[in-house]
C-alpha cells in the first residue's frame, strides 16, 4: 500500500459502467418487497438484488403476454384432468 495517492485526474462515476442496454432510474419500492429481494438473494449466496427484481418484471411481462383465452383454457383443462 502506498502512503500517498495522487487523485488529481480522478474522475467520479460507477466503478463498473451500466451495459448500454441498462438504463439507470430512480424507483422508489415499499420496504418490505425491497427487503424481500434482498433476503432471496442473500439466501442465493449473494448477487444483485437489481437483477433479481428486472427478472421478476420480466417474468410478469411475459406471463401477461399470454391471451386470457389461452389461461382460461389451460386452467379449464387442468380443473377437467383434477376433476375426472
Amino acid at each position: 500500500m502506498k502512503d500517498h495517492y495522487d487523485f488529481n485526474n480522478a474522475r467520479r462515476g460507477a466503478v463498473v459502467p451500466a451495459a448500454p442496454t441498462k438504463t439507470r432510474i430512480t424507483i422508489r419500492l415499499d420496504e418490505d418487497i425491497l427487503a424481500w429481494f434482498r433476503k432471496q438473494v442473500n439466501a442465493a449466496g449473494g448477487g444483485n438484488y437489481h437483477t433479481l427484481i428486472n427478472d421478476a418484471l420480466r417474468e410478469h411481462i411475459k406471463r401477461d403476454a399470454v391471451p386470457f383465452e389461452d389461461t382460461l383454457r389451460r386452467v379449464i383443462r387442468e380443473e377437467m384432468q383434477r376433476a375426472g
